[in-house]
C-alpha cells in the first residue's frame, strides 16, 4: 500500500547521461531539459557554481578560481563527486522539492553506454543514488536508441541502430527485444572529431584553437563525404608561433580530411558488428537497413558514406539527439514490471 503510494507522489524520470549532453525524461511530460554535461567549480573546493548551458559558457574563458570540467568521459564517469553533483542539479530541476520528497524520492532509468563494466554501471548507480534517486534502473544506450526512433525491438528480425554520441559510437543489431550483437568504440564520437579538428588546426596553420571553436567548425563545414556544395569558415584562434590573435579561412575538404579517423572508426565499428552476424538477421537488415542516432551522426554525409561501405539502406532519425531519452521514457511504463524483477534477483 506504501509503495503504490509513492508511486502516485513520485517522478519517474529517465536520464540519458551523455559525455557532452544530458537530456531528462519526465513521465506524462516528456523531455523536459536538455543541456551540457558541464560543470563550473571553485578551484581547490569543488564548489559548483554553474551546470549545464551556463557552465559550458565558461569552457576555456574562466578566471583561475574556476574550473570548467566535464565529468563525463567516453560514456562514463570520470568524477564522482562533480557527477553527483551535476545529477542533483538535474533533479531538483525537474522535480522541485516537495513535503513529501523525503519519502518519495523519483525513480530513475539511465542509459549507459554497452561496453561499460561491472565497476563503472555500480558507478552510475551509486552516483544516482548519492543525487537523491529511489530506485535506479540501468539500460544499454543502443537499446534505449533503437526504442525511441520506433525500430520493432521487440520482433523476431533483425534491427539495426548505430548511437554516436559524444563520448562513443554504439553499434547493435538487436532481435526479440535483446541485443544480438554489439560494438562500442569509445574514440568515435563528437569528442575525438573535435579533437581531431583541433589537432589539424594546429599541425596545418600553426593555429590554437579551442573545444567550442572545433565543436562549431564540426557543425558548420564538417563533413564525412564529398558534397555537392563545399563550404568555407572564417576561423579565429591563436598563432603559436607570433602568440597573436589570428584569423584564417578553413574549406570543408580540409575538415573532412582531418575527420577521416574517428570517421573510419565509425565505419570499422558497423562492420566489425555486420560480420559477426546470422545469416538470418542479415537477410533482414537488407530490406531494414540501420538507423543513425545521436548528435554526431548529424555529420553530413556520414549516412551516404555508411551506405557505400556497407551495402544497406541507411536513414538518420528525426530527432537523433533525443533518441535515448525518448527511449527511457518508453521503458518507464514498464518501472514497476523491472523493480519487482530487480528485488528478486
Amino acid at each position: 500500500m506504501f509503495g503504490k503510494l509513492k508511486s502516485l507522489f513520485s517522478t519517474d524520470i529517465g536520464i540519458d547521461l551523455g559525455t557532452a549532453n544530458s537530456l531528462v525524461y519526465a513521465k506524462d511530460r516528456g523531455i523536459v531539459l536538455r543541456e551540457p554535461s558541464v560543470v563550473a567549480i571553485q578551484a581547490g573546493s569543488k564548489r559548483v557554481m554553474a551546470v549545464g548551458e551556463e557552465a559550458k559558457r565558461m569552457l576555456g574563458r574562466t578566471p583561475g578560481n574556476i574550473v570548467a570540467i566535464r565529468p563525463m568521459k567516453s560514456g562514463v564517469i570520470a568524477d564522482f563527486d562533480i557527477t553527483e553533483a551535476m545529477l542533483s542539479h538535474f533533479i531538483r530541476k525537474v522535480c522541485p522539492r516537495r513535503f513529501y520528497s523525503k519519502y518519495a524520492k523519483p525513480r530513475m532509468v539511465i542509459a549507459v553506454p554497452s561496453g561499460i563494466t561491472e565497476v563503472e554501471k555500480r558507478a552510475v548507480e551509486d552516483a544516482a543514488h548519492a543525487a537523491g534517486a529511489g530506485d535506479v534502473f540501468l539500460i544499454e544506450e543502443p537499446m534505449a536508441a533503437a526504442i525511441g526512433v520506433g525500430l520493432p525491438v521487440s520482433e523476431p528480425a533483425g534491427s539495426m541502430i548505430v548511437d554516436i554520441g559524444g563520448g562513443t559510437c554504439e553499434v547493435a543489431i538487436i532481435s526479440l527485444a535483446g541485443i544480438v550483437h554489439s560494438y562500442s568504440a569509445r574514440q568515435a564520437g563528437g569528442d575525438a572529431m573535435d579533437d581531431c579538428i583541433i589537432s589539424y588546426i594546429k599541425r596545418v596553420y600553426n593555429l590554437a584553437i579551442g573545444e567550442r571553436t572545433a565543436e562549431m567548425i564540426k557543425v558548420e563545414i564538417g563533413s564525412a563525404y564529398p558534397m555537392e556544395e563545399e563550404k568555407s569558415l572564417e576561423i579565429k584562434g591563436r598563432d603559436i608561433v607570433a602568440g597573436l590573435p589570428k584569423t584564417l579561412t578553413i574549406t570543408s575538404e580540409e575538415i573532412r580530411d582531418a575527420l577521416k579517423e574517428p570517421v573510419s572508426q565509425i565505419v570499422d565499428a558497423v562492420r566489425a558488428t555486420l560480420d559477426k552476424c546470422e545469416p538470418e538477421l542479415a537477410a533482414d537488415l537488407v530490406d531494414r537497413g540501420l538507423v543513425l542516432s545521436g548528435g554526431s551522426s548529424q555529420l553530413r554525409g556520414l549516412d551516404k558514406l555508411l551506405a557505400v561501405q556497407t551495402g544497406l539502406p541507411v536513414t538518420v532519425a528525426d530527432d537523433p539527439l533525443s533518441a535515448v531519452a525518448e527511449g527511457t521514457g518508453v521503458v518507464m511504463n514498464e518501472l514497476d514490471f523491472l523493480a519487482k524483477n530487480k528485488k528478486a534477483s
